[in-house]
């Protein structure tokens, strides 16, 4: 039996918003659509879905998103994830720069949770809240050089 990752699903307030910020950190917009119908209402199990979604992947195309803005049902808001919660954690992302890409977040207004730290003179890594608080992070494998 096989088995691929195709993508991870992040529902957001604002999908352009969302797609802005994943661009400018280098992911790239694949595929949009408004989706609705007795199809999508099967598929995830809402009555009425009728959702607008953007599919983005990272360069090379080894890593895919799935971003989904919900028109009706109307989306619940939920307080932010917290690092120790069980369930979806966060969308990781390796990095060449990690100042660089933290330049490009700030510009949406997102900021590390606590700062950078580095693993075992390894990684330089952090959390940050992303769009539609959207838990983040960005890591740079200090063994590499920069590109």
């Amino acid at each position: 039996m096989g088995i691929a990752l195709e993508n991870v699903g992040i529902a957001v307030r604002d999908i352009e918003e969302a797609i802005a910020f994943f661009v400018d950190l280098g992911l790239s917009v694949v595929g949009r659509d408004t989706v609705s119908g007795e199809w999508a209402d099967a598929a995830v199990g809402l009555d009425g879905n009728h959702a607008k979604i953007a599919v983005l992947q990272t360069p090379g195309g080894q890593g895919q998103i799935e971003l989904f803005e919900y028109l009706h049902p109307e989306a619940i808001e939920t307080g932010p994830t917290l690092p120790n919660q069980i369930g979806m954690h966060r969308v990781a992302f390796s990095v060449d720069d990690i100042d660089a890409s933290l330049a490009i977040a700030a510009t949406h207004g997102c900021h590390p949770l606590r700062g950078v730290a580095t693993y075992q003179d390894m990684y330089k890594l952090t959390y940050l809240r992303g769009p539609s608080d959207i838990l983040v992070m960005l890591a740079q494998d200090l063994r590499r050089p920069a590109e």
